[in-house]
């Protein structure tokens, strides 16, 4: 097995705030290279503040603990630091690029993560090679960054990125968000697919569905701020058969007193 396979990501009692509120409340988390990870929690209770404080995004302020990767700690690098060591970021809402075309977006970015230049015929070849796996065609490729794409066509954008970039860890934000159950499958199964020996996911959702395309190694149920259940993909037929409340009930947690990201 390659250095590259043994890449882990640790997260160790994590505490983060956003404008001076206290998010995350004390987090704790291994995601190693070939696992797949669900963390699932109710809109306000922390998942994408999770996401963005592993990806060092600004304004998310980490308060206490550590988020370390391949060994190193990497709270001090910038974003593009961990992108070059091997961490991904799938956001919940895109941004649009106007006048760059996707195929340009993803050369550039391949390049800043991998290091080096590469030709555009050798680039045209490894993108065209992912395209032809995910099922996205020429046109897409051809477009300006998210600019005019529906929903779905942003969230298969997103995923084509991550094929191409090849990372090591993948965070996933809320990737079924606002998509229509055609979309969704669409995009699920491409997850699915690129999941594997080489690359590790993290899949950040409140809802289940998504999970009937993705079989997690590991649930993780995150209410106000902390991870309060953890168990297999049997965790995330337990949630839609009792709902968060159900969960809240069973650990006696008290309702939250505002909301949360």
């Amino acid at each position: 097995m390659s250095e590259r396979s043994a890449a882990t990501l640790e997260i160790r009692g994590l505490k983060a705030e956003v404008e001076g509120k206290p998010i995350l409340q004390g987090i704790d988390l291994v995601v190693r290279q070939g696992e797949s990870h669900a963390i699932m929690g109710p809109n306000g209770s922390g998942k994408s503040t999770l996401a963005n404080v592993i990806m060092g995004r600004p304004g998310y302020v980490l308060t206490a603990g550590s988020v370390s990767f391949r060994g190193e700690e990497v709270t001090a690098l910038t974003p593009d630091e961990r992108a070059r060591r091997g961490l991904f970021l799938a956001m919940q809402y895109p941004v649009e690029v106007p006048g760059v075309s996707v195929v340009n977006f993803l050369r550039t970015a391949y390049q800043s993560v991998k290091g080096e230049q590469v030709s555009a015929l050798a680039f045209r070849k490894h993108m065209k090679a992912q395209m032809d796996r995910l099922g996205i065609d020429d046109a897409m490729v051809n477009r300006y960054v998210n600019q005019g794409f529906s929903g779905g066509e942003k969230k298969r954008a997103e995923i084509l990125q991550l094929a191409v970039l090849e990372p090591a860890i993948a965070i996933l934000d809320e990737t079924d968000s606002g998509l229509d159950i055609d979309s969704l499958k669409t995009v699920a199964m491409g997850v699915a697919d690129l999941i594997g020996p080489e690359l590790g996911v993290l899949l950040i959702t409140h809802y289940q569905r998504i999970l009937n395309y993705i079989t997690p190694n590991f649930v993780h149920v995150m209410i106000q701020g902390r991870i309060v259940k953890e168990g297999g993909p049997e965790l995330a037929r337990e949630l839609e058969e009792k709902g968060y409340e159900g969960i809240r009930a069973e650990l006696g947690l008290e309702e939250p007193v505002g909301a949360e990201t």
